[in-house]
């Protein structure tokens, strides 16, 4: 296969001086350069920077409906997001020295053979589990929602929406942030570190709980652990993109505790809490974790370690 594994920081970024002596360099500099914690603040920085200057920009063209949630503005949300997290890793990666695709979405690959797996895995995923769930009487599809164009509309425009809210929170949690922190911490403590952060966000959206959450932490261990195998992002980023699309649109249920409008059926979940996730949705049932556990097994043996990747921090 075609892929390169996710060993770590490169040897030789820009930063790399012989740091002087003295307390304060010994606090911003170690042997490599600046040290990860501090790039990640002046990331955060950028950020900040990008998302006020260009928000002030943004609510001149596009502003939000009170008291309504609008769809339209969600997605120029998501894609701003994204735009701006990935701009401050592009002005990170000319003060580094480093290609912006070292941070997880190298341009060569981009909507290539590894995002379209990742799509096959996600709807695998979230078929299985609905799947799982209506065999033990959980979920009944309902009557057809949307006919002729609305059914292309909205399929279409759930796709797109979903493959932006796959790139924004990917590279958020495991683009710049996981490359960076893991040169501190190694490769899976900075893993662990935001899969946390990620389940501990998602706790933001009405409906969800603690189990969601759990749910979302761990499958952004495997999603890290896909990284990992793949060398970047773009296995992940097509997973997560089909998987929302899964639930949402296709079998029309709660999405981490969210029940969007224009999904394609009238279905319904019913049944113990366990096995359906209650308000969380199917995220929060058990066979979700089952799920996973065996995703993170086929991804081991469909891209295994290369025998020249050095030891895992």
């Amino acid at each position: 296969m075609d892929f390169e594994p996710f060993t770590g920081p490169s040897p030789t970024p820009r930063f790399q001086a012989s740091p002087p002596g003295g307390i304060l360099s010994k606090i911003f500099l170690n042997d490599k350069g600046v040290r990860g914690g501090w790039r990640l603040l002046i990331y955060a920085a950028f950020v900040a920077g990008l998302g006020f200057g260009g928000g002030i920009v943004l609510q001149q063209f596009i502003r939000p409906t009170r008291g309504v949630f609008s769809l339209g503005y969600w997605f120029a949300y998501e894609v701003f997001c994204f735009t701006v997290v990935f701009g401050a890793a592009l002005i990170m990666a000319q003060i580094e020295g480093r290609s912006p695709g070292t941070y997880g979405l190298p341009l060569r690959g981009a909507f290539g053979k590894l995002f379209w797996q990742g799509c096959l895995i996600g709807l695998v995923e979230v078929s299985a589990l609905i799947g799982l769930i209506a065999a033990f009487r959980g979920y009944s599809f309902g009557e057809v929602a949307l006919h002729g164009k609305e059914l292309l509309r909205w399929g279409m425009f759930w796709a797109v929406l979903f493959i932006f809210v796959g790139l924004f929170e990917e590279f958020l949690f495991r683009g710049y942030t996981q490359y960076t922190l893991a040169e501190s911490i190694g490769f899976w403590p900075a893993a662990a570190v935001f899969s946390c952060a990620f389940g501990a966000v998602h706790l933001g959206n009405p409906g969800e709980g603690w189990v969601g959450a759990g749910g979302v932490a761990a499958i952004g261990l495997i999603f890290a652990f896909a990284l990992r195998r793949t060398g970047n992002l773009w296995l992940a980023v097509g997973w997560h993109a089909s998987f929302d699309f899964g639930e949402t649109f296709l079998y029309s249920v709660p999405n981490s505790g969210i029940v969007f409008a224009g999904h394609l059926s009238n279905a319904s979940l019913h049944g113990a809490k366990w096995l359906t996730g209650g308000t969380v949705g199917p995220e929060g049932s058990v066979f979700s974790f089952l799920i996973m556990g065996i995703l993170a097994l086929a991804i081991q043996l469909l891209f295994p370690a290369k025998k020249t990747e050095p030891a895992q921090k």
